[in-house]
């Protein structure tokens, strides 16, 4: 099983806003959101949510992450966790997913900032200081660095996950997958380190 620091520095790479200056001054980087076409050898051919077949490189030593379905119930004040949420009518934070993580992952990519999953999302990275009940869900209020504050509405339904460590035999035709890749601005080829991927029919919902 993979340690604890590698997992965290797997999470610190999937979930943190990427920097230009932290990447080769001719890559940028681009989230993929798909299902697996083909695994071949180090070649990951992806079939992307909008229509795109996608070919992508992965370094010698990549690496898999497995999703775990998690309930609204295990969200408990003191915990870590990631929301991507949308403003309702009224301007409050409405969560279309989200995601625990273990003890080890806290402070991962904290904060708050805009993120691709739907139009105008929100990601939101913070410790959960209060869970109470409401008519439209369940309402967490959280805090993150720099004295942030958010409070978001979790409505029934949405998906709601934690990680594993994995490994390539999750990378089947079909499954789904989300990764950050490096994309070359000379020939626009892919190239990527880590995968999260679909286990036992739970999706990525990044």
């Amino acid at each position: 099983m993979r340690s604890k620091p590698f997992l965290a520095a797997v999470f610190v790479a999937i979930l943190a806003l990427p920097a230009i200056a932290q990447n080769p001054a001719d890559t940028t980087p681009a989230r993929i959101r798909g299902t697996v076409d083909k695994l071949d050898g180090q070649t990951l051919l992806v079939k992307s949510r909008d229509g795109q077949s996608l070919s992508i490189a992965l370094a010698p030593n990549f690496t898999v992450l497995g999703v775990v379905a998690k309930n609204v119930s295990d969200i408990k004040p003191g915990d870590y966790v990631a929301s991507t949420s949308v403003k309702g009518p009224d301007g409050k934070l409405k969560a279309i997913e989200v995601h625990i993580f273990p003890e080890n992952m806290r402070g991962v990519a904290e904060g708050q900032f805009a993120w691709d999953l739907v139009p105008d999302s929100i990601m939101t990275n913070a410790t959960v200081a209060q869970v109470a009940g409401a008519p439209e869900g369940q309402v967490i209020k959280v805090t993150y660095k720099g004295g942030g504050e958010a409070e978001v509405t979790i409505p029934p339904g949405i998906p709601i996950v934690g990680y594993v460590p994995a490994d390539a035999g999750l990378l089947k035709p079909g499954a789904a997958v989300f990764m950050v890749a490096q994309k070359k601005k000379d020939d626009g080829s892919l190239s990527a380190a880590r995968v999260t991927a679909e286990k036992d029919g739970v999706k990525p919902p990044m």
